[in-house]
């Protein structure tokens, strides 16, 4: 192919079905993950998309990163926002020295990679579809949702345009923003809700639902939220999440109305678990909560307010992970042992 490549770094769940796409759409892509089997599977039998939203294997070529050679223009990160630190410096050498860096990835991992290769060489990127990594060669897309891309200063620029043209490939609604930190943030709230939803062995969509830990899940949005206006950002609203309904003097009918329509499109997905109960529950793994919810309680202890529930979440999944606490009701009844609000009783 004539067109320099598209480095997808991390083809697991985002990288994996976000380049199948594109690479279904005729760009050329090249793969970078560290598994060596996935590497080895999708050089002999291509990479292969399944689910509900489409079912496709396309022809790609993969490297580990110690096989990489040569520099590119567009690198689209998708490694897990823990790995960004280690994965960044590994990248750099390989970025065009007019190239970016597309941060697909939960959390602020846009400050990470702005530090190793200069925010000038940084997008930022909201993703919020379902899709889980099966087996070598195998990825699952199991439920469609928000695409979002900005420059970090909120400038509209040709290559943002560019991007989001290439992004058109893989979400027709795909979208542009101003604000790209206000999407981010957002997704800091919906991510502590999914965390919340991973202590137990419960879908996402029959957490969010349950009436007796409604009270429970309104407090934490709203402390995330609290703590993103505290540091002067704005949140934006995504598939059912409306931050206007966690901002403080919002009612209880709001936030629990948000819920519902979150309840609702978690429904619509094939993938009824989060990625970290998989991490938790299938690949006996380390989650993402220090990358993700541990800057949410930092930026609240340097604005002088608290994040009680969110560091409390924090040492619940690391006991799940560390084998202290089971997957289950009794692990998100002592988060809610945390709130203000007494909780009721959960008929089991």
């Amino acid at each position: 192919m004539s067109t320099p490549p598209i480095l997808v770094w991390g083809a697991g769940a985002i990288g994996g079905t976000v380049g199948a796409f594109l690479r279904r759409a005729g760009e050329n892509v090249l793969f970078v993950d560290r598994v060596a089997e996935h590497v080895a599977a999708i050089n002999r039998d291509g990479l292969a998309i399944n689910g509900p939203i489409a079912e496709l294997t396309v022809r790609a070529e993969a490297r580990t990163p110690a096989e990489l050679e040569g520099r590119f223009d567009r690198v689209l990160l998708c490694v897990k926002s823990h790995d960004t630190a280690g994965a960044v410096p590994l990248l750099a050498p390989h970025l065009a020295a007019d190239g970016y860096v597309v941060s697909l990835q939960n959390g602020l991992n846009e400050q990470v990679i702005a530090a190793g290769v200069g925010a000038a060489r940084t997008i930022g990127a909201f993703v919020n579809f379902g899709a889980d990594y099966l087996s070598p060669g195998v990825v699952h897309y199991g439920g469609r949702g928000a695409v979002v891309l900005g420059e970090l200063d909120g400038k509209a620029t040709p290559r943002l345009s560019e991007l989001h043209r290439l992004m058109l490939q893989f979400d027709d609604r795909a979208i542009m923003t101003g604000n790209i930190w206000g999407y981010l943030w957002s997704k800091l709230a919906y991510g502590a809700l999914l965390f919340a939803t991973a202590l137990t062995d419960a879908s996402i969509a029959d957490c969010l639902a349950s009436p007796a830990h409604r009270p429970l899940l309104i407090a934490l949005g709203r402390e995330v939220a609290f703590v993103a206006t505290a540091a002067g950002i704005t949140l934006e609203s995504f598939n059912g999440f409306d931050p206007a309904a966690f901002r403080p003097g919002a009612s209880d009918a709001a936030a629990a109305a948000s819920l519902d329509e979150l309840v609702a499109f978690n429904r619509r997905s094939a993938k009824t678990h989060s990625g970290i109960w998989r991490d938790l529950a299938v690949r006996k793994r380390k989650t993402e909560i220090d990358a993700q919810l541990g800057p949410v309680v930092a930026t609240a202890t340097a604005h002088g307010v608290e994040a009680p529930l969110s560091a409390r979440l924090i040492e619940l999944i690391h006991d799940i992970e560390e084998g202290r606490r089971p997957l289950a009701w009794s692990t998100l009844d002592a988060l809610a042992a945390g709130t203000a609000r007494p909780m009721p009783a959960v008929a089991r």
